[in-house]
């Protein structure tokens, strides 16, 4: 029983600027029962060939996985006569506005909160077991571990409180369903889970002294009731069933007199899995977070979708909250979750899928793991270090490929203007030798003003009126060997207002049935910052195709890359090709973006004859900014969206840097921010531009990424540019230098993350995880592979910076500004900053450091 209830606020103009928490389902506890005649007091059984379960008795029953390698270690254990499956049923509610949305659980039918135990199963040869839940045929054909012991648990989860449509003085009910858990190893170090939940029953009892005509009439209206709800299918298409109604069988309960068993056909649609945590372990991941590294203590959705604007940093939260409702997000919104952890423990897990989940990690002692459906599926890890889990992990769900060379040899000119603009600026850029790879020209479609300030026209083609000379431009630039990039996303907007369009990408989408349709059969409007757009279906066969014909177009004319834009706003409403539920397939959407994406770029190289085919600088290359787990398969490079031109901590350049570290967490390995950031607010009361302070801090900070890419923003006019003078065209000169200093040892780390998914910018934790400083850090340092330690200043006003030199490191650290050594490890040193000169250390005799210091001389920078 699952009904869904939507509630659209695109068009309030008038809202609360402290919107509520979204109310979720609490923590369920409840109690673990052992069957002794089925089970032994202890047992320790295989898991695949590298993995052993633990089963024991003690303390009231828990099981414990390790790999056999250490295994007195636990990957994975239960809490001691603790219930660790767990359902519920339950509404849900989802608010959307202009893609951001709210998830509640609305009202909870149903906890079945205990769970007994009744037989641990080992199964060696699946030829006479049959399970259908499970499909192990699926496990016989596609595990490379097929031969080997796969284990079920089996028993029943149940409850006894009363809910309020049942409370009487002579009636009361209790509930109950099977459950299956299943454990199998994928590969060497990894074991996979699922978790599958049978359908309730209900048992209501009613005293001798109640009249039984009046109990079966109660119940008789209470499946009245339950009929009327709206079904909505959430899960695996494999482990969902038909519903078949409701029926009633007599039976007799000792004490209670007569009761009722009521079969439904309803299923449990939330999902929980409750296991052991310690008080002092810390939670890494869960993809490109933005306020937090590490969420011990805090409710984690996985739910891809805008980040907001602000994220609680005030007073823009207030501002963009009270004009598009909840417009200004919170600490947990992001366009790249992902169902994914590591733990200070060396512990790991990840859910598969695509359904809405939780991980709730507010308790000191253990995780619960809520999700939208009646399965749950998943692998837990085993690494022994923070970068060998990295490894495991991106070797299940994909690492990127190399990025070109001509992309990270110098520095990406994110700009604006037409023609005549960006030949001026080239101009000025090489009056200060700045090195440059590429113009990024996002307005090449044609630009128009709205209330956001200025927009593109979501028409995939180049605007003649404003790049008139478009692939001259582009030849002249190739001569220099300067690429041009352009822009892109899955959203066509009407045309009807343009004058000087050649094609109208939104009617030809249209005609071709390729839109997302609303529940009338039309295309789908949504609602997309200041004008409304349809959206591609990408789950319609003929869509991929299409959109490939409008990118080798824009690459005939010589682009070399652009940026695949959006993919977080697919409405939860939506009508889909493929018939599946919207909700899951809106955290897939993403993926299917960058796939269609990265399909262009292998067909568009495999079709390539002579030059362009043998050289590396014709290479294509996109980047994006929404994803979900697995779109470091399918996604070739990604930047964290648009923050705000601040020094604040949710949303300004101190948030760039934690989305930096902990997507690298997350099998991100090539990420990037807008130098400068984007959100610019100019109104009377609530003012952010950029400042020539931010802006040159940011550079500093973005010189060591692995792209030093600009953005003017979304009101160029009130943000300090890298064109507004002398000092800024400097600073950036310098810093596109300092950045081709290090570029011999980018080229290496790029070769490293495609083979392993190591990321290029480190949180120190990936090398130091004993360190307990580093463990506790956010965005105060980082690293550029294992060589460098970059310490950014990120607060307004601030010459000097607080570096922590970690425990674990056996070699002393070089400032590269003043060859001063720092030798003791875990000690602390405030260093001086000033502008031009952040805090940036090599390890003393390393040859990635003597090099780099050797370039940064060669370039005049020491």
């Amino acid at each position: 029983m699952s009904t869904l209830k939507i509630t659209k606020k695109h068009h309030r103009h008038l809202n609360n600027p402290f919107p509520s928490t979204p109310t979720s389902l609490p923590f369920i506890q409840g109690n673990l029962f052992i069957n002794s005649q089925t089970l032994p007091p202890n047992q320790n059984s295989p898991l695949g060939k590298d993995f052993q379960l633990l089963w024991s008795t003690q303390n009231g029953g828990y099981l414990s996985i390790s790999h056999l390698s250490h295994p007195s270690k636990s990957l994975w254990s239960t809490i001691p006569g603790q219930a660790f499956i767990s359902a519920a049923m339950a509404e849900t509610e989802v608010e959307e506005s202009r893609g951001s949305f709210a998830i509640k659980d609305r009202d909870v039918h149903l906890v079945c909160d205990h769970q007994s135990i009744e037989n641990i199963i080992l199964i060696n040869q699946f030829d006479d077991f049959q399970l259908d839940y499970l499909d192990l045929d699926h496990l016989k054909t596609n595990s490379k571990f097929a031969d080997s012991p796969v284990l079920i648990i089996t028993g029943h989860i149940f409850s006894k409180r009363t809910k309020k449509w049942l409370q009487s003085s002579s009636i009361y009910r209790s509930a109950s369903a099977r459950y299956w858990v299943l454990f199998d190893q994928k590969e060497n170090n990894q074991i996979g889970f699922k978790v599958k939940i049978g359908q309730p029953k209900f048992q209501l009892h009613h005293h001798p002294k109640a009249s039984p005509s009046t109990s079966l009439g109660r119940y008789r209206r209470l499946r009245r009731k339950l009929r009327r709800q709206r079904k909505w299918k959430l899960g695996w298409c494999w482990f969902l069933t038909r519903t078949k109604g409701l029926s009633i069988n007599s039976s007799s309960e000792e004490e209670l007199g007569e009761s009722n068993v009521v079969e439904t056909a309803l299923e449990f649609n939330r999902v929980c899995l409750t296991y052991a945590s310690e008080r002092n372990e810390r939670f890494f991941g869960f993809g490109e977070q933005f306020s937090h590294m590490d969420f011990k203590g805090k409710r984690v959705p996985i739910f891809v979708q805008e980040q907001g604007i602000g994220r609680g940093d005030q007073p823009i939260t207030f501002a963009a909250n009270l004009v598009s409702y909840r417009a200004g997000g919170d600490w947990s919104t992001t366009y790249a979750p992902s169902p994914f952890y590591m733990t200070s423990k060396m512990r790991s897990l990840y859910l598969e899928g695509y359904n809405y989940s939780v991980f709730d990690l507010t308790q000191h002692d253990r995780v619960q793991l809520q999700i939208h459906g009646n399965a749950m599926q998943g692998r837990i890890l085993h690494g022994n270090s923070p970068l060998e889990i990295i490894e495991h992990f991106t070797e299940a769900i994909g690492r990127p490929p190399e990025l070109p060379e001509w992309l990270i040899s110098g520095a990406v000119v994110g700009m604006q203007g037409g023609t005549e603009t960006v030949r001026r600026v080239w101009d000025k850029l090489r009056t200060y030798k700045v090195p440059i790879s590429a113009f990024w020209l996002q307005d090449w479609v044609g630009q128009r003003e709205t209330f956001i300030g200025s927009q593109l026209w979501w028409n995939w083609e180049v605007d003649v009126t404003r790049y008139p000379g478009w692939q001259q431009l582009v030849k002249d630039l190739s001569k220099h060997h300067i690429k041009v990039m352009t822009y892109c996303n899955p959203c066509l907007a009407l045309m009807d207002e343009k004058p000087n369009k050649r094609r109208n990408l939104f009617e030809e989408a249209k005609e071709l049935d390729i839109l997302v349709k609303d529940d009338r059969g039309e295309p789908y409007m949504v609602p997309n910052t200041a004008f409304d757009v349809g959206m591609l279906d990408l789950t319609h066969p003929f869509t991929a195709n299409w959109f490939k014909q409008i990118l080798q177009e824009m690459v005939d004319d010589g682009v070399r890359g652009w940026m695949a834009d959006f993919g977080e706003g697919l409405p939860v409403d939506a009508v889909l090709y493929s018939g599946e539920d919207p909700i899951a397939a809106h955290n897939r959407y993403p993926e299917l973006w960058a796939q269609i994406n990265r399909e262009f770029v292998e067909e568009w190289k495999s079709h390539c004859t002579g030059k362009e085919r043998e050289d590396p600088q014709e290479d294509l290359v996109f980047f994006m900014r929404a994803g979900f787990r697995d779109s470091p398969k399918w996604g070739m490079l990604f930047w964290e969206g648009d923050q705000m031109v601040s020094w604040q901590a949710n949303d300004g350049i101190k948030s760039s840097v934690v989305a930096l570290l902990s997507s690298g967490l997350s099998g991100y390995a090539f990420n990037h921010s807008d130098i400068g950031g984007y959100c610019t607010m100019n109104l009377p009361f609530v003012r952010y531009c950029r400042t020539e302070e931010l802006l040159l801090r940011w550079m500093e900070l973005n010189a060591f990424t692995i792209v030093f890419r600009t953005h003017e923003g979304n009101k160029p006019w009130c943000n300090s540019q890298f064109y507004s003078n002398d000092k800024t065209l400097s600073h950036f000169a310098r810093f596109a230098k300092v950045y081709k200093a290090w570029k011999f040892y980018r080229v290496e780390l790029v070769k490293e993350a495609a083979r392993k998914g190591s990321p290029v910018c480190r949180h120190l934790f990936l090398h130091y995880p004993n360190d307990e400083r580093v463990q506790s850090s956010s965005y105060e340092q980082f690293l550029v592979g294992s060589e460098i330690l970059v310490v950014p200043v990120l607060h307004k006003g601030k010459k000097n910076v607080k570096v922590h030199f970690p425990v674990g490191e056996t070699c002393s650290w070089q400032h590269i500004w003043t060859g001063k050594t720092y030798q003791k490890q875990g000690c602390q040193a405030w260093v001086e900053a000033p502008l031009g000169y952040p805090a940036v250390f090599v390890k003393v005799g390393s040859i990635v450091g003597e090099t780099f210091l050797r370039n940064l001389k060669n370039f005049d920078i020491l």
